[in-house]
């Protein structure tokens, strides 16, 4: 029986995937959904949102990869429990993720909402440069995306830390891991950046109490995933001061609808989900070389845990 590998998500990423594919690995059968051929000879499959009842559609499949750095928009507990779930991890989003939280770091070290605001009103008032050194930067998340974002920041010269459910070590960053050393984390950090995964743990961590924890003044930078955040908590935050400035990139809903009081809040920036994309040509690469490995028996990169949820 011939292997088939499944695409169902943006067509025209699709075709670069196919051309990959094709120059790469020509034994394979790539497919774009809808054009499934054979369901039985379906083995893999990558997709955004997959098909329902993959089980019974498609017997034999054997990995589920996600075409994002995510997985929270797979329903897990109904997936096949045998079925593999992959995220995505390539140099497209990692790229990406560094340059966005760079510049939104900057941005907000710099007082450029602060400038920009006064540029509307006419203003010329300089304010003190702070050197990187002095300003203390938190990620929420110790992934390959926040590693890397970290890295880059301590080229700056900020004074980093990190917070995350287990134990890491970084070099150059305070490490903090469990709900118990989060307070300390928080109490330290100038600017906070959310970079992490969407799980019940963290659906609706950012709001008041952890806002409150923070230094007052302190800068909000969101990555993660949009219900992690607590909307009216944030908006009593940013009007009491007790937040400066949120530079937010996911939302929910996705997108919001209009008259929402995001758009036009003075102490919101907002952006549509771009901070990082998949590069179609790079992550079909990433894709082929996880394939190369579990077929030989190897664990693959970005392997979901299910009970962890990412």
């Amino acid at each position: 029986m011939s292997v088939s590998f499944l695409y169902k998500a943006d067509p025209v990423r699709g075709r670069i995937w196919a051309e990959v594919f094709a120059r790469q690995a020509p034994h394979v059968d790539f497919r774009i959904w809808p054009d499934i051929g054979d369901p039985g000879a379906v083995r893999y499959m990558a997709a955004w949102e997959p098909p329902e009842n993959l089980a019974t559609r498609f017997p034999n499949l054997q990995v589920l990869f996600s075409t994002g750095a995510g997985v929270d928009q797979f329903d897990l507990p109904s997936l096949p429990a045998d079925l593999a779930v992959v995220r995505m991890v390539e140099p497209g989003i990692v790229n990406g993720m560094v340059e966005y939280v760079c510049w939104a770091v900057l941005s907000q070290h710099r007082d450029m909402p602060d400038y920009r605001r006064k540029q509307f009103s006419g203003r010329w008032e300089p304010r003190p440069v702070v050197p990187a050194a002095k300003r203390r930067v938190g990620v929420l998340g110790l992934g390959s995306l926040g590693q890397a974002v970290l890295k880059q920041l301590r080229s700056f010269g900020f004074d980093c830390a990190a917070w995350s459910r287990s134990r890491h070590e970084v070099e150059g960053v305070q490490c903090h891991a469990g709900a118990e050393e989060l307070p300390a984390f928080l109490a330290r950090t100038d600017i906070l950046i959310c970079l992490l995964p969407l799980t019940a743990a963290t659906r609706g961590l950012l709001n008041a109490s952890l806002f409150a924890s923070l230094p007052a003044g302190a800068g909000l930078i969101h990555v993660g995933r949009g219900p992690q955040l607590v909307e009216a908590d944030l908006l009593a935050a940013l009007d009491s001061g007790q937040l400066s400035h949120a530079v937010l990139d996911v939302c929910e809903p996705e997108p919001l609808p209009p008259g929402h009081l995001f758009w036009l809040h003075p102490k919101i920036w907002l952006t549509p989900h771009i901070a990082s994309m998949t590069q179609a040509a790079s992550a079909a690469e990433v894709l082929l070389d996880n394939l190369a490995r579990f077929e030989r028996g190897e664990a693959m990169t970005g392997l979901v845990d299910r009970q962890l949820g990412y």
